[in-house]
């Protein structure tokens, strides 16, 4: 039994860490790039849009498929930052410990 009670505090001090983490991804911002830096998007930890900065020299009517494709691969780099974020993120929280295939964290 006493196993079984160090299993629940390990769980439970688990359990704070993850909503301490999920805190401070809010907090946290990974900024995207593409046409060397003339559109940028910036997400916080959870995907979340922040900003989209461009450049006024792709604002032309005959660039509207160059921004749009500038925008998507800036949001794409972005959002590969924010995985490698939760990655890191992860752990800590887990201590290293592998977690199983397809565990997502709820809210994100």
């Amino acid at each position: 039994m006493k196993d079984i009670g160090n299993m629940m505090k390990q769980v439970q001090e688990m359990q704070t860490k993850m909503a301490d983490m999920q805190a401070r991804l809010d907090e946290m911002t990974v900024t995207g790039q593409a046409g060397a830096g003339l559109v940028k998007v910036t997400l916080n930890g959870k995907n979340l849009m922040q900003s989209i900065e461009v450049d006024d020299s792709l604002m032309k009517p005959d660039e509207k498929e160059i921004l749009e494709d500038l925008l998507m691969a800036a949001y794409n780099e972005a959002r590969a930052k924010v995985d490698q974020l939760v990655a890191d993120q992860m752990k800590d929280v887990t201590g290293g410990m592998a977690l199983p295939p397809g565990f997502n964290i709820p809210g994100m």
